[in-house]
């Protein structure tokens, strides 16, 4: 189990020049925007326009702050995310605009190697007790807002934006939240399904 710290987190420039992302873990480690297996990021989006092409790669995006985003995907009918609707999921390599419904945005952002790592992203808000049930893979649990107690060997406390990564095929991962607090669970697999 290995705590991130938003505080440690690394910045850098979109793939297209548009603007800043914020990395929050990426695999292999040290792996450049052109040759990750997988990526969770966080993006402050402050105007519209086109999103940056990953050659390969499936996204999912949810929307942390702000308003929300109108998608124009090619070959895809419009969609329209907010901070209340579900993630949703597109081909990270089809021309694809944005635009924004009222303002900046605060974008979470899961990558994966098509045909060879599947990921999956559920937004949970709770105030009570919740057990994140261990499956085949690598969880990660962001805390968007308020604070959790993490319990493991040593409870783990995190704070807004800080994230939990769970290693492959470790226990349960069970979460105290201090007040009502917006979880993200992303789920990271083999595609074939084997670990």
């Amino acid at each position: 189990m290995r705590v991130l710290r938003a505080a440690e987190y690394k910045s850098m420039p979109w793939k297209n020049g548009g603007g800043v992302t914020t990395q929050i873990v990426v695999s292999p480690a040290g792996a450049e925007l052109d040759d990750f297996d997988w990526r969770v990021s966080m993006a402050r989006v402050e105007g519209s326009g086109p999103f940056s092409q990953f050659a390969g790669i499936d996204r999912t995006l949810a929307v942390l702050e702000g308003e929300g985003v109108v998608l124009d995907i090619a070959g895809w009918p419009q969609a329209t995310i907010t901070p209340a609707t579900i993630p949703f999921s597109f081909p990270a390599d089809v021309a694809t605009a944005a635009t924004l419904i009222g303002g900046t945005i605060t974008d979470l952002n899961v990558m994966t190697r098509r045909g060879m790592i599947a990921h999956s992203v559920e937004r949970l808000v709770t105030s009570a007790p919740v057990v994140i049930q261990a499956e085949m893979g690598t969880t990660l649990v962001l805390c968007l807002s308020g604070e959790i107690l993490v319990s493991a060997a040593e409870p783990v406390r995190l704070g807004p934006l800080d994230a939990l990564l769970d290693s492959p095929n470790i226990a349960d991962i069970r979460v105290q939240p201090t007040q009502q607090t917006t979880l993200f669970v992303i789920r990271i697999r083999n595609a074939s399904g084997n670990d």
